[in-house]
């Protein structure tokens, strides 16, 4: 599936994409919302389009984003005809609630032409509960609504279809994306909804999302944050680069601390990464910030970069090479000096 020239499924890596929080019909603060998800690492950009004018301001957000554009819409199937005239790369849609049978045909056949796909999302907040009770369990009627919904779509003869099933339950979650995989074949976007705020939303979406991923099931991500979007896709990007699914970032270890520890290491490693987050490697490397001689000579030089704390100092490593032993004051402009020599050989 392309979207916009994201290409999406199949043995190609996993997208990261997030929603911006602007009124959409406010172009200028769209635009600049969308450059600063475009600078913090999202593929995707997509907008709510609730209305006549918000969809009037997707044609010059589309020849001015950074990003390809998905609208989503509901409730009105004359909405989802605008966004696609106005030349968007994707729609998000639930045919349920678009309208009768034969809107949401025509929405198919307009997409169709212009060669677009559409995600068909099942948000556990929408379910109705007659529908509910229609199925085994709520994993399953999930699944299935989105397969009915699929079908609708299928029967015009369009197949440029991926899917989603969102639950703030991520048990429910994880059972629901696990039952689509066994059924179908279509590309899945996964996810949390309504996760929360950024502390605990971060570690829902890290375990939903992780444990999907480290099953093989998931082609694009959008972590849900109650939070700035660009938040968001600072999230979804350590996320890919824990699992070893990002090919580029810094990846950091640092040492919980305990009575060994000889330096300030918590400061220490808040100021390494505050320092090393202007440079974004090309491909990844590894930081390690250690305290005491038990895991941290080791830790140290596993990584491409390591500091291996010891009483009034630290041993700073290089690719597993001692560089030599320098004061605290010293090993925060240390290993910096050293990470941009390691990025400029790159």
């Amino acid at each position: 599936m392309d979207i916009g020239g994201v290409k999406i499924g199949g043995a190609y890596p996993v997208s990261i994409q997030s929603m911006c929080n602007t009124k959409t019909a406010d172009i200028p603060a769209t635009l600049a919302q969308l450059r600063q998800l475009a600078e913090a690492g999202a593929q995707l950009g997509r907008l709510a389009v609730p209305d006549q004018q918000a969809a009037e301001a997707l044609a010059p957000l589309v020849s001015q984003s950074p990003l390809p554009l998905i609208a989503d819409i509901h409730f009105d199937y004359r909405l989802a005809l605008a966004a696609i005239k106005a030349g968007v790369a994707g729609l998000r849609i639930n045919p349920g609630n678009i309208g009768a049978p034969e809107r949401v045909r025509i929405v198919a056949r307009s997409a169709a032409a212009a060669g677009i796909p559409i995600r068909i999302g099942v948000n556990a907040g929408s379910v109705r509960p007659e529908q509910w009770r229609q199925f085994s369990s709520r994993p399953e009627a999930m699944a299935q609504l989105a397969l009915q919904q699929a079908e609708m779509l299928e029967d015009e003869g369009f197949s440029a279809i991926k899917i989603s099933l969102k639950s703030s339950n991520i048990p429910e979650m994880v059972a629901a994306y696990r039952r689509i995989a066994r059924l179908c074949d279509y590309p899945l976007h996964i996810g949390a909804t309504e996760a929360g705020t950024w502390f605990r939303g971060s570690l829902k979406n890290a375990i939903g999302i992780g444990t999907l991923l480290l099953e093989g099931i998931g082609d694009t991500i959008r972590v849900s944050l109650t939070d700035d979007p660009v938040r968001e896709v600072e999230v979804a990007k350590e996320i890919l680069l824990m699992l070893g699914l990002r090919q580029s970032g810094w990846q950091f270890v640092s040492c919980p601390t305990c009575g060994r520890t000889e330096i300030d290491l918590i400061s220490l490693a808040q100021k390494v990464e505050a320092a090393l987050a202007p440079y974004q490697p090309s491909r990844p490397l590894t930081v390690a910030v250690m305290g005491c001689a038990v895991n941290g000579p080791g830790e140290a030089a596993d990584a491409d970069l390591g500091v291996a704390g010891g009483r009034g100092g630290g041993l700073l490593f290089v690719h597993g090479q001692k560089k030599g032993f320098y004061p605290e004051q010293e090993l925060l402009t240390r290993l910096v000096e050293e990470a941009r020599r390691l990025m400029d050989k790159l």
